[in-house]
């Protein structure tokens, strides 16, 4: 576990294992240790990178609004600063779930000669994006003070973690260190009010920065019943020309409910760059 300061702020990064790199960034509110499972199925075979954003487990509050671009360029940043084997040495596997896939994809974009592979877990997909009229940062910082104030992070958001994370594998005192903290409560909130924004920037970033055409591209869907997410996220495999796999029975937090099909994608993408 350390910290490595980027843009003036603290990121929490906890780096295991030996071999190639692979860089792993966690969805909406969740934190280093939802990998956890994966870890120990990586470890034997890659160098596993995993960080806070700003708001995010251990890190710092962001001081600057959420783009994807700045994502993508965070992730770098963030190798950069690490020393080897998990600094600069060659290409790394980038791993995005949820709404940190938007991430992990500008990524591939904007640094594709350091980008060995990509891979999608459940990721966000938005179809026709639009560049909101306002992006709700200031309401988003107005509600965090408000909730803050009153105790509603330390009171409720344990207690909030558990209800929205089935069989959470996380220690109790973990999650409280986490989610006790107004933080953690600001980040969510923060990233959340510029979803529609770094949509609209992907979408962007697509028509004027396509991938490497030899890049590995996974999209790892957990539809759960759902045809229409499952249809979903099929179309992004195609826009993407990546592989699909589903990961049957998972919810959208793959990395817990199914740390195996997680390993398996990151681990069949990188044989493929290789």
């Amino acid at each position: 576990m350390t910290f490595v300061r980027i843009g003036g702020v603290a990121h929490h990064v906890v780096v295991e294992g030996s071999g190639p790199v692979c860089v792993l960034s966690a969805g909406l509110g969740l934190s280093w240790f939802d990998w956890e499972p994966v870890v120990p199925l990586l470890a034997p075979h890659r160098t596993v990178v995993r960080f806070d954003r700003p708001g995010h487990g251990l890190s710092e509050p962001a001081v600057a609004p959420t783009t994807a671009a700045g994502e993508a360029h965070r992730i770098a940043a963030l190798l950069d600063a690490l020393p080897r084997p998990a600094g600069p040495a060659g290409p790394v596997t980038v791993v995005g779930h949820s709404i940190a896939g938007f991430h992990a994809e500008a990524f591939a974009r904007l640094h594709p000669d350091r980008t060995a592979a990509l891979v999608l877990v459940d990721s966000s997909v938005e179809e026709h994006p639009r560049t909101p009229a306002r992006t709700y940062s200031g309401t988003a910082r107005a509600a965090a003070a408000v909730l803050s104030a009153a105790g509603v992070p330390a009171a409720l958001g344990p207690a909030v973690r558990r209800a929205a994370v089935r069989r959470d594998p996380a220690p109790a005192a973990l999650v409280r260190r986490v989610y006790r903290t107004s933080r953690v409560l600001r980040g969510a909130l923060l990233e959340n009010a510029r979803y529609g924004a770094v949509a609209a920037e992907l979408l962007g970033l697509r028509a004027t920065h396509p991938l490497r055409p030899d890049l590995p591209v996974t999209v790892l869907a957990a539809p759960d019943g759902s045809a229409r997410w499952e249809r979903r996220q099929r179309a992004l495999a195609r826009r993407l020309g990546a592989f699909y796999e589903a990961a049957v029975p998972s919810g959208h937090l793959v990395m817990l409910d199914r740390p195996d099909a997680v390993a398996r994608a990151v681990l069949r993408a990188g044989q493929e760059a290789a």
